[in-house]
């Protein structure tokens, strides 16, 4: 049952139609994804695409992403659509140049930020935030699968990044919030409570006040939540903006058909409503800083304890594309970070850190052994090992940690690959094969008698469906 209290309010709520909004909230949630184009460039089969995402689709049923190596491999990543609309105001704010940093403060599971990971672009820098450890932990297997690179992962309170004055161009604030938006599953109608949407408007105020002042001048703060009311949305934007100097910017939104413009007293934000638009509920609004922001100054700093040697760096010139001035050893294990670095190491002194950017070895009894970030990077040179195609069947054997054989490989390091995606590695002694797909990362699940039938089907413009 949708709370009464709920009903009573978005009645009062002239930009929202309450019986229409109510009848979509009955209905199933629409089914969406985004394409990680780096790494995959079909589309899913009789899908339609999602109006504000250059990349990202609707399908028309929910399939088994558990079973589906394309998924685990970092092919493309579930998302909400209605999130999606991130991409527009991002491109509609912002230009983005050379050594752009931006912030995904509230980030896991990482949905937002794979996306605002290929918005950016390779050779910027995104850290990819949240202050929960088993959320951050998740949220860094995420980044991990999709591969790009150009992202670290910390795990940090919103006050924290206080200490970096005027550090990013862009701070995403994704907020927790009362969850309105998803009122379509049940959990979320079950925690809501009128007490509940209090707390969260305080607690939102919190964070947009503790992250503020790593804010550059000029710089874009995007303020977003699932939920429709409006002391969580609009009069938070209207409270913040009374207090910091800065103003709300106003989009474009004449190209999409159902997004709704809210101008609440001067304040420009943007509602997705169910009964509107293909997606769930959602909110989004953005701020540019106008007031002076002192820049920290990014010291130049001695880095020898943790320069690599020589052949250290022989193998990663042999094995990646990364630059070397950005590669740094840690005990036996090797790094590459998305930042000069010294950039790294300022965050680092700042920062609790839980993923530096990409592990490319471990060094054991003077042996180099490649990890498993490494063979889903895209930075992973493609001659570097050779790859060992596998179909279905074998693919999910491999990812469940199964008995697994390789047919005809190579002696030493494989890549294991399935429809051209590098799924991990496999290391044959000759005797046996070793399996390097992360252990914490195995599929669970018991596989069905009759194969995987509802796995994503794609279009292939030149061999028909694959």
């Amino acid at each position: 049952m949708i709370p009464e209290e709920f009903v009573k309010r978005i009645h009062s709520q002239k930009y929202i139609a309450s019986e229409a909004l109510l009848k979509a909230l009955e209905e199933p949630s629409p089914v969406s994804i985004r394409i990680n184009h780096s790494k995959w460039n079909k589309r899913p089969l009789n899908s339609e695409p999602v109006p504000w995402c250059s990349n990202g689709y609707y399908l028309e049923n929910r399939p088994s992403y558990t079973l589906d190596p394309l998924f685990h491999s970092g092919c493309y990543y579930p998302q909400e659509a209605s999130s999606m609309f991130l991409e527009q105001v991002i491109r509609q704010t912002s230009v983005l140049s050379e050594n752009f940093r931006v912030l995904d403060l509230c980030a896991a599971p990482g949905g937002k930020s794979t996306h605002l990971s290929d918005i950016i672009g390779p050779d910027n820098l995104l850290v990819a935030n949240d202050a929960i450890r088993s959320r951050a932990s998740i949220l860094a297997e995420t980044i991990t699968k999709w591969g790009s690179g150009n992202t670290l992962v910390t795990q940090n309170d919103p006050a924290t990044f206080g200490r970096l004055s005027g550090f990013f161009d862009i701070i995403i604030v994704d907020a927790p919030c009362s969850g309105e938006g998803m009122f379509r599953v049940e959990t979320a109608v079950r925690e809501w409570s009128v007490g509940n949407t209090f707390h969260c408007s305080e607690r939102q105020k919190r964070i947009l006040m503790d992250v503020w002042p790593a804010l550059k001048e000029n710089g874009i703060l995007v303020y977003s939540s699932c939920t429709f009311n409006p002391g969580e949305n609009e009069e938070n934007i209207k409270w913040f903006i009374g207090k910091k100097e800065a103003e709300c910017i106003q989009l474009d939104v004449s190209a999409f058909k159902g997004i709704s413009e809210i101008d609440f007293e001067g304040i420009f934000g943007y509602g997705f409503y169910p009964d509107k638009i293909r997606g769930e509920g959602f909110f989004i609004s953005a701020i540019r800083k106008t007031s002076q922001q002192e820049k920290t100054k990014v010291k130049s700093q001695r880095k020898t304890e943790l320069q690599p040697d020589k052949n250290d760096l022989e193998v990663v010139n042999q094995w990646t594309h990364f630059s070397k001035d950005r590669i740094f050893k840690w005990g036996e294990e090797l790094f590459a970070v998305p930042c000069a670095m010294d950039d790294y190491l300022h965050l680092y002194r700042n920062l609790k850190i839980v993923k530096p950017g990409t592990k490319v070895f471990v060094i054991k009894n003077n042996n180099y052994l490649p990890s498993h970030e490494l063979a889903i990077s895209h930075q992973l040179k493609t001659d570097a090992f050779p790859g060992n195609e596998i179909n279905l069947s074998e693919a999910l054997s491999f990812m469940r940690r199964d008995n697994f054989m390789l047919h005809n490989a190579a002696k030493g390091w494989n890549i294991v690959t399935y429809k051209g995606i590098n799924l991990g590695f496999a290391n044959n002694l000759g005797n046996r094969v070793n399996n390097y797909f992360p252990m914490e990362w195995r599929i669970r699940m018991n596989l069905p008698d009759r194969g995987t039938e509802n796995i994503i089907k794609w279009e292939d413009d030149e061999n028909g469906i694959s």
